[in-house]
């Protein structure tokens, strides 16, 4: 993945840093123990129009700690987020993948998640992904495309507070907190959120 960075938000610049940080203490750590996301393998979502923070915030945590990262889409190409010059480059198309090959699959939010939604192909692998009980993790507008997918039935979801009517209209339960699992479920709202999101996909891939 090549990743292009011209971030305007200081205060999401100082969070990066701090998790970075954070994840560069704990690898360095004498034990000589395996990070512990060593071998998991994480596909990130996204499309034109993505979240820089929601994308690139868990992206280099979960990197930090071991994970390999392969970045889906409709198809490959470099991508603009909607809120900054940050661009991102869609490595794989879904078409070509299966959920097999992942542990985990996130879903930012931003405009990109409106886009998704409307292709059959990334539909029917999240359906597919969701339905093998793999964390699927979304935040804010992410679960737009679980709302498509037609998996949110009888479930207990949060997201960005615009899309409540949505997640109910699909059957689920709209609980407004940072962070709700519910089962193989991971969804959170906004960009404040983003620590204990990312936090919690972490766990998911360690159970």
């Amino acid at each position: 993945m090549k990743t292009s960075v011209l971030i305007r938000f200081p205060i999401f610049s100082l969070m990066l840093l701090l998790f970075m940080s954070g994840c560069n203490q704990q690898r360095a750590e004498p034990s000589g123990e395996p990070a512990p996301l060593q071998g998991k393998q994480v596909a990130f979502l996204i499309a034109e129009g993505f979240h820089d923070a929601e994308t690139l915030f868990p992206m280099a945590y979960l990197i930090n700690h071991g994970a390999n990262v392969t970045v889906i889409g409709i198809e490959p190409g470099t991508y603009t987020a909607y809120n900054s010059d940050v661009n991102v480059r869609v490595e794989k198309a879904v078409a070509e993948l299966s959920p097999d090959q992942f542990d985990a699959l996130v879903i930012p939010g931003g405009g990109s998640p409106a886009n998704l939604r409307e292709d059959d192909g990334v539909v029917s692998f999240v359906r597919a992904f969701v339905d093998a009980d793999k964390p699927t993790a979304a935040i804010c507008h992410g679960p737009q495309v679980l709302v498509t997918a037609g998996i949110l039935d009888g479930r207990t979801i949060t997201g960005f507070e615009a899309i409540e009517e949505e997640i109910t209209g699909a059957g689920a339960t709209f609980e407004d907190v940072e962070v709700q699992v519910d089962g193989n479920l991971i969804t959170s709202r906004i960009p404040e959120d983003l620590a204990v999101f990312t936090l919690q996909i972490a766990r998911s891939l360690m159970d």
